[in-house]
């Protein structure tokens, strides 16, 4: 019998979700003693683990070569994709946020604001639903140099315990999103494998509330 493909990105999450696997009992003795492999098996859950950046992720879920991923809201919200978001994990627990220039005032004036952002559609979306137009400046390293440079007035950033942005003069002005991690499943692979996925959906939620 296949078994079923599990896509989890690299990191943290990959640590977090290989002990709820630990917790449900499974073998994660590959997972464990990895090495550089990037496949690997679950022998007793006929489970195959597929190590990958987030965004790929997505990719490989969407394009039903893994049939079940798990990936941090903040990739879903700024890529989107075609699939089915079932469980928060809990696990991964941080948020978007608006944060700039401590002591000065984002709001005030007329003039168009810039935001800097490694995620432009996740803060394109925050200003929509404000009705606001800005500027997106898309930033690829330490989006915090960007107001201190004068690049940006602001940014739209991940905060996990905000020493970061204190250490380099900023602020919280607002939350955007809250951000955990998601388990996805693919559409075909749910109907295909309804019985199987269901079960292991299950045998997860249970152990997320025990």
């Amino acid at each position: 019998m296949r078994p079923i493909r599990i896509a989890l990105t690299k990191g943290r999450l990959e640590k977090d979700t290989v002990k709820l696997f630990v917790k449900l009992g499974f073998n994660c003795e590959q997972l464990e003693n990895k090495g550089r492999k990037l496949i690997l098996q679950i022998p007793d859950a006929n489970l195959e683990v597929v190590l990958a950046k987030a965004a790929d992720v997505i990719t490989y879920i969407e394009n039903g070569v893994c049939d079940i991923g798990v990936v941090g809201k903040d990739t879903i919200m700024e890529y989107g994709g075609s699939f089915f978001e079932v469980t928060d994990l809990g696990f991964g627990r941080c948020r978007f946020a608006l944060a700039n220039k401590a002591g000065v005032d984002f709001y005030a004036g007329h003039s168009e604001k810039t935001i800097a952002t490694k995620y432009p559609n996740v803060a394109r979306d925050f200003f929509k639903g404000k009705g606001m137009d800005v500027r997106i400046v898309k930033i690829e390293g330490s989006v915090e140099l960007a107001p201190l440079l004068g690049l940006a007035d602001a940014i739209v950033d991940i905060v996990e315990t905000g020493s970061t942005l204190k250490e380099n003069g900023l602020v919280v002005i607002e939350d955007v999103a809250p951000i955990s991690a998601r388990l996805i499943v693919n559409t075909v692979s749910l109907k295909l494998y309804q019985n199987r996925i269901e079960e292991l959906v299950s045998k997860i939620e249970n152990a997320l509330t025990t």
